[in-house]
């Protein structure tokens, strides 16, 4: 089942939290909805801003939202006004209290969203799409992460017919739940048609339990990215009999 599910959903409840996290009762409904809502609203706002991830606390009167971004200055402003411009538009959209949280992204090259959407852009903006793949995963592979995995497709080039490539490089194992992978889909609008961008990155494996509330200061804690050391321990356990003839 690992290559038919959503690798984030696949993993939550394991290694990962929810990104909306309240108690609805009778109105999960209303609730469920609204989140719709002003995801969609950031995701058009904020599309240049490098968005990562976007959470969605909720008490009785107050939703708290927890912008994950590359780039924070873009949403900050001057002085903190494009976020109150910003708090002013939620609340008109929720009528009710809206506190915004901006948390930064160390290191965008290990977050498939960022990843993703920078080579949609990239081929949006005419790039050929194999250099803009082939940068993306080098550079990912450079930032520490033990493997990415790019599927690019529709009519890649302009051909007339579509179809599907995909690029690989290091491990990704979708099967195993303890192992750290981060994936997205993005799609880049050309004039040619819509072309679809996957990327699946494993940012290494998840050892003992991990906080799955959204405390977004210890999100990398628990995970562990240097693949000799894992093989060093998984050696010492199935050491191979040695040969005395």
């Amino acid at each position: 089942m690992g290559q038919k599910v959503n690798p984030i959903s696949n993993r939550l409840g394991v290694i990962r939290g929810w990104d909306s996290n309240w108690y609805g009762g009778k109105k999960y409904g209303d609730n469920l909805l609204e989140d719709s809502k002003l995801r969609k609203y950031l995701e058009v706002r904020l599309a240049k801003s490098s968005v990562s991830r976007i959470v969605i606390e909720r008490t009785l009167k107050l939703i708290t939202i927890t912008i994950c971004t590359s780039r924070p200055g873009l949403i900050i402003g001057k002085g903190g006004q494009d976020v109150d411009k910003l708090k002013k538009e939620l609340m008109k959209i929720t009528e009710k209290d809206v506190q915004i949280n901006i948390y930064e992204v160390k290191r965008p090259e290990l977050d498939a969203q960022i990843v993703a959407a920078n080579i949609a852009r990239q081929i949006e903006g005419k790039i050929a799409y194999r250099r803009a793949v082939k940068m993306a995963v080098a550079s990912t592979m450079r930032a520490g992460a033990e493997g990415i995995k790019v599927q690019v497709s529709g009519r890649l080039n302009g051909a007339e017919m579509a179809r599907s490539e995909m690029f690989k490089e290091g491990r990704t194992p979708l099967h195993t739940l303890r192992a750290d992978i981060d994936y997205a889909l993005v799609e880049a609008h050309t004039k040619v048609g819509v072309v679809g961008v996957k990327v699946w990155i494993c940012r290494g494996e998840v050892y003992g339990k991990r906080e799955l509330a959204p405390s977004f200061a210890n999100n990398e804690k628990g995970s562990r990215n240097n693949g000799g050391e894992r093989r060093e321990r998984r050696d010492r356990g199935f050491r191979k009999p040695k040969n005395n003839r």
